[in-house]
């Protein structure tokens, strides 16, 4: 039985050292090989600063940028999750009653039917950095007025920012609201 013992507190400590030592090591020597950024988030810069990390979406209520899907944590990374309200909650309804006539407020253009469901509901994460090229269209005409430029310019810059599903089969067509908007700073900063 001792001799049991003692094999089974070997194993356990080989196997503590393997999987928390070499395992993790391994890993990370292939994100440091084989991923972009070498394993690192991906971080947006404006003007020789970094203005974020392109996977965490942010806040944008300015006339003049694109804005992100709502987030229920506030795009807080440490605090990643949904609200856990479901669509028959009535709280829950009511904040999205309350997102559709902002954004309807902001695009008067725009008919209720016409506002894309991802502009008024919060992601699973509340950390999504992308739109559709949808709902970046949209708000091409607010954008646009606001800055002063034509729609056409806008729009252009928009469809510039569009990235494709992986291998062209794999995810949505999909608009990186961050990049696009430190896109149009640097192509129409006066």
């Amino acid at each position: 039985m001792k001799s049991n013992l003692w094999k089974s507190v070997k194993i356990t400590l080989a196997f503590c050292v393997f999987l928390g030592v070499a395992y993790v090591s391994v890993l990370w020597l292939f994100g440091q090989a084989f991923s972009p950024n070498r394993g690192n988030a991906e971080v947006v810069m404006l003007h020789g600063k970094v203005v974020g990390a392109a996977n965490v979406g942010q806040t944008f209520t300015q006339d003049i940028y694109f804005w992100s899907r709502p987030s229920a944590v506030d795009y807080n990374g440490g605090g990643s999750g949904g609200s856990n309200k479901g669509p028959s909650n009535p709280e829950y309804l009511a904040e999205v009653e309350a997102r559709i006539d902002t954004f309807l407020l902001k695009h008067p253009y725009l008919e209720r039917s016409e506002v894309p469901s991802e502009m008024v509901t919060a992601s699973g994460s509340g950390l999504d950095p992308d739109i559709s090229p949808e709902a970046a269209y949209v708000q091409t005409k607010r954008v646009a007025d606001a800055r002063g430029v034509s729609e056409k310019t806008v729009r252009s810059i928009a469809e510039e920012q569009i990235q494709k599903p992986l291998l062209g089969l794999f995810g949505p067509y999909r608009v990186n609201v961050l990049k696009l908007n430190v896109a149009l700073d640097e192509r129409l900063s006066k």
